[in-house]
């Protein structure tokens, strides 16, 4: 009798630890909206199969010119074609350009908005540009505001705000949220 249930037991138990161990739930971290993971955990970008196109790059990375105050500067091309250095600003809340900024993109004002600002509210002019980029990333029809007290403009929240941000030495990465 021992040995018939050792027999019909052993497998039992094997079969249910086996069971218990190979079972595994597996939550993928990538960053990328439409992707698979295959069965050794390797992420597949399958952004041009889900309708977006040209997927992103999980992470983006924009080189850090220099920084002004601790704040980092960075090359922003505007409507394709002109490029201007901007503190790349994570407590700004949109995209301030300044007046010479403004002149050479031919931004018409279309109102007035008021922004706060380290030295108070001010009134400043708004209007729009056709396209914002940094990294590979573009923002088009974006308004902005012309501020005339910046020595230089600032890229806020209106342009970055879908990504998570870590600013590092030299470089600033983007991840897609």
């Amino acid at each position: 009798m021992k040995r018939y249930l050792s027999r019909q037991v052993l497998p039992v138990f094997l079969a249910i630890a086996g069971i218990i161990s190979s079972t595994s739930i597996s939550h993928s971290q990538s960053d990328l909206p439409c992707y698979l993971e295959d069965s050794n955990g390797n992420v597949i970008d399958l952004g041009h199969l889900c309708g977006s196109g040209n997927s992103t790059p999980s992470v983006i990375q924009v080189p850090i010119k220099r920084r002004v105050s601790g704040i980092p500067v960075v090359d922003v091309q505007f409507n394709g074609n002109s490029r201007f250095e901007m503190l790349f600003d994570t407590g700004a809340s949109g995209i301030a350009i300044t007046p010479p900024m403004a002149q050479v993109l031919n931004v018409a004002p279309e109102g007035v908005v008021i922004t706060s600002t380290a030295g108070g509210k001010v009134e400043v002019p708004r209007g729009r540009v056709n396209s914002v980029a940094v990294g590979g990333i573009e923002v088009t029809n974006p308004e902005v505001t012309i501020n005339q007290h910046l020595d230089i403009g600032l890229l806020g929240q209106g342009f970055f705000g879908v990504y998570d941000v870590t600013i590092k030495e030299n470089v600033i990465e983007l991840r897609y949220r």
